[in-house]
Formats: structure tokens, C-alpha cells, sequence
């Protein structure tokens, strides 16, 4: 059986800064691994390697410690008058991705909704 190989193949060598650099690429304005690995012509599968070998040599921390998420709240004088005093209670509720989110029946509306998108994309 006689095979042909159609395209140009090529293997690249890449450093571990230039590694190091494309994986940190991931996540940064919102790029997914597909999104960055496109952009450099490699497969997710190789970063996810890159990822796995760069923890081992010790070049990249092996968690990026506490994640924070950007929260909006309304300045003070924008803010809704006080309601008047209602009874307030307990809430719980279970969120989509498995998350329990436990806050109080005054709760501003808005800032729930705020919460929750920010909860639910983390």
C-alpha cells in the first residue's frame, strides 16, 4: 500500500518562555484555550500539556490563588430609598451550576440579579 502525505508538514520547537507565554494567554479579555490556540496554529491538546509540563519544572504556580470577580454596586446617592421595615427572610437558592446562593429577602432585586450572573459565569 502506497501512501502520500498532502500539505506541508512542519514541527516547531518552542521554548518554555514562548510556552509559558501562550499559556497565559488563556483566559486573559475572555480567550478560551480554543480562542488562543488557534491564534498560535497549535492544538488545545498541546497546551494542556504545556499546562501539565510547565507546572512539573516548576515555571508556572500550580494554582493562581483566590479568583475575584468585578461586582457593581450603585453610589450611595444612587442607591433606592431604604424600604420601609418589612420582616426579613431567610433565602436559599440553588443555582443552576450546583452552587447554593443563602441571602435575605431585602435584597435589592437588581443587585441579586448582579450577584447571580457573576456566581453562575465564575
Amino acid at each position: 500500500m502506497r501512501g502520500e502525505v498532502l500539505g506541508a508538514e512542519r514541527r516547531r520547537r518552542w521554548s518554555d518562555d514562548e510556552k509559558l507565554a501562550i499559556v497565559s494567554e488563556v483566559g486573559v479579555n475572555g480567550a478560551t484555550l480554543t480562542q488562543v490556540a488557534r491564534r498560535h496554529d497549535v492544538t488545545r491538546s498541546q497546551i494542556y500539556g504545556w499546562r501539565h509540563v510547565l507546572k512539573k519544572k516548576g515555571l508556572r504556580p500550580r494554582d493562581h490563588g483566590t479568583l475575584f470577580l468585578p461586582v457593581d454596586f450603585p453610589a450611595p446617592e444612587e442607591m433606592p430609598p431604604e424600604p420601609s421595615a418589612t420582616s426579613s427572610v431567610p433565602v436559599e437558592l440553588r443555582l443552576a451550576n450546583g452552587r447554593w446562593l443563602r441571602f435575605d429577602s431585602t435584597l435589592d432585586p437588581a443587585a441579586l440579579s448582579r450577584l447571580i450572573r457573576a456566581i453562575e459565569a465564575a
